[in-house]
C-alpha cells in the first residue's frame, strides 16, 4: 500500500497555476496543489489473480504472437505491456561490443526480457496504467511519476533511459523510426497520419492538447504494427529515470539499476560519472564527460536562448548560467540539432556515450533537437511533444528543466523487469 506522504493523485485533485513568465521560446512553468478539503478517495483492496486475468492475458499474448501481454500490479489492476527480448549492443550499433544491452542488466543479473508499456500512462489509485485510448497523465514530476511507477510492486518503475534507448538503437538497426503526433494531432511530414484528439480541435490547430493514447497508425509504433509500442514520437514527452545533468557533467546509473527502484534522488550515492575511457567513477571526478557551453553564458536573469548549443568536453568553461543566485528552473538555455554535436580535443567521444543517446550516432537517427542548460541538476525528457515537428523522435533530448518541473506536454510510462 502507498505511503500517504508519497501518494500520487489524479491531476482533478490538483489546482495547476502557472509561477512565472515565458521565456523565449514560449515555455511557462507551471506548480500544482492539492484543491482545497480534498479527500483521495479510499484505496480499493487488492484483487487475488482469477481465471479471468489469465484468460484475458492469453487471449492478448495469442494475438499478438507474444509480442503484448497484460501485467497485474499489487492491486490486481492490467497494464498492456510490450515485451522486449534480450539483445546485445553488437546486434544493434557497429561500434557496440558483444555484450548483453545495458536495459537487459538489472543489479548484475541478465534478464531474457523487459516490458515496457504499450502506452503513455495514466495515474489511478495512485499509481500509473498503460491503458488504451486514454488522456495520459501530465503535469507529474519525475518523483512523482517514479512514485506512481514503484507502487505498483516489485519490478515496477519508471521507464529508464537505458530502456529507452535499447528501444532507439534498436528502431535505427530494423528502420523503424516511428513517426508520431508531432504537428497537433498528426505527423509533420505524413499529414494524413493522424489519431484522436483529446479535445475537439481539427488536425493542426495550434491548441494544447495531446491525442488519446495509441489512437494513430502502426507507423507510430517501434516496430511499425500494432502490436509495437506507441506514442514514442511525439504526444508527450517521456520523462525517464537513470540519467540527469549536474552542473554539465553527465551522470548515469549503472546499466538498468534503475528497474529496481534504487534511489536516484540528488545526492543519491548511486549516480555514476563516465571518465573518458568509459569506466564509471563517482561524481565530480577528475577526467569526466561534461557538457561545454560553446558561447559564454549569461550573468543576468533574463529567459533567453544562449546561441550554438554544446560540446562534448573534460571541462565547463561556459555554462550558460553564471550569475550568483541559486539556480531556479528558468535561467539561460540552448537548443541546438543533436546531430551536429561536436567534441573538443580533452573528450573523444567513447561509445558509451553513443549507447546513452548523449552524442550523436551518425546517420539514421532523423533530425533531432537538443535542449540543455549545463549548471544545476537536469532531468531527462525525450521523444517531444505534440508541437515539435521535425526535431521530434527517439533521440530528441530535453535536459533544460530540474526534477520539480511540470508541464502540460510532459508525460511517462511504467515499466517492469521480472526480478523474482
Amino acid at each position: 500500500m502507498i505511503n500517504e506522504l508519497q501518494r500520487v493523485y489524479p491531476i482533478e485533485a490538483y489546482e495547476v497555476f502557472e509561477t512565472g513568465e515565458l521565456d523565449t521560446e514560449g515555455f511557462r512553468p507551471h506548480g500544482k496543489r492539492l484543491k482545497p478539503g480534498y479527500a483521495a478517495p479510499a484505496e480499493p483492496a487488492a484483487a487475488p489473480p482469477d481465471a479471468g486475468h489469465e484468460a484475458a492475458r492469453l487471449a492478448i499474448e495469442s494475438v499478438s504472437g507474444g509480442k503484448n501481454t497484460l501485467l497485474y500490479d499489487d492491486l490486481g489492476l492490467p497494464s498492456v505491456m510490450v515485451r522486449i527480448p534480450r539483445f546485445n549492443w553488437s546486434d544493434v550499433f557497429d561500434e557496440g561490443a558483444d555484450e548483453p544491452c545495458s536495459a537487459f542488466i538489472v543489479k548484475g543479473r541478465t534478464l531474457e526480457s523487459i516490458y515496457i508499456s504499450k502506452y503513455l500512462n495514466v495515474v489511478e489509485h495512485g499509481r500509473a496504467y498503460s491503458l488504451p485510448a486514454r488522456n495520459p497523465a501530465s503535469l507529474y514530476t519525475i518523483e512523482e511519476a517514479r512514485a506512481a511507477c514503484l507502487a505498483k510492486g516489485k519490478g515496477w518503475h519508471l521507464m529508464s533511459n537505458a530502456e529507452w534507448m535499447a528501444i532507439a538503437h534498436w528502431c535505427r538497426k530494423n528502420n523503424s523510426l516511428p513517426r508520431g503526433n508531432n504537428d497537433h494531432g498528426r505527423d509533420w511530414a505524413i499529414k494524413h497520419e493522424s489519431s484522436v484528439r483529446v479535445d475537439a480541435g481539427g488536425f493542426g490547430d495550434k491548441v494544447l492538447r495531446p491525442n488519446l493514447t495509441g489512437t494513430g497508425p502502426d507507423t507510430w509504433t517501434h516496430d511499425g504494427t500494432a502490436f509495437g509500442i506507441s506514442d514514442l514520437n511525439g504526444n508527450l514527452w517521456d520523462v525517464l529515470s537513470g540519467l540527469r545533468l549536474l552542473d554539465g557533467e553527465i551522470q548515469i546509473i549503472p546499466d538498468n539499476d534503475s528497474a529496481a527502484g534504487v534511489d536516484e534522488s540528488e545526492n543519491s550515492p548511486h549516480w555514476r560519472a563516465i571518465s573518458l575511457d568509459g569506466t564509471l567513477v563517482p561524481p565530480r571526478s577528475d577526467g569526466t564527460f561534461k557538457l561545454d557551453g560553446i558561447s559564454p553564458g549569461r550573468e543576468d536573469d533574463v529567459f533567453t536562448r544562449i546561441p550554438d548549443g554544446v560540446f562534448l568536453s573534460a571541462h565547463v568553461k561556459n555554462p550558460h548560467y553564471k550569475g550568483g543566485k541559486p539556480d531556479t528552473i528558468h535561467r539561460a538555455y540552448s537548443i541546438s540539432k543533436f546531430n551536429e554535436m561536436k567534441h573538443d580535443e580533452t573528450a573523444p567521444p567513447h561509445r558509451i556515450l553513443k549507447q546513452i543517446g548523449i552524442y550523436p550516432i551518425g546517420d539514421g537517427s532523423g533530425n533531432p533537437s537538443f535542449f540543455v542548460r549545463n549548471y544545476g541538476e537536469r532531468v531527462p525528457y525525450r521523444g517531444g511533444s505534440w508541437f515539435d515537428g521535425p526535431g521530434a523522435g527517439l533521440w530528441e533530448l530535453y535536459m533544460r528543466e530540474n526534477r520539480t518541473w511540470i508541464a502540460e506536454d510532459c508525460g511517462f510510462r511504467s515499466a517492469y523487469a521480472d526480478l523474482s
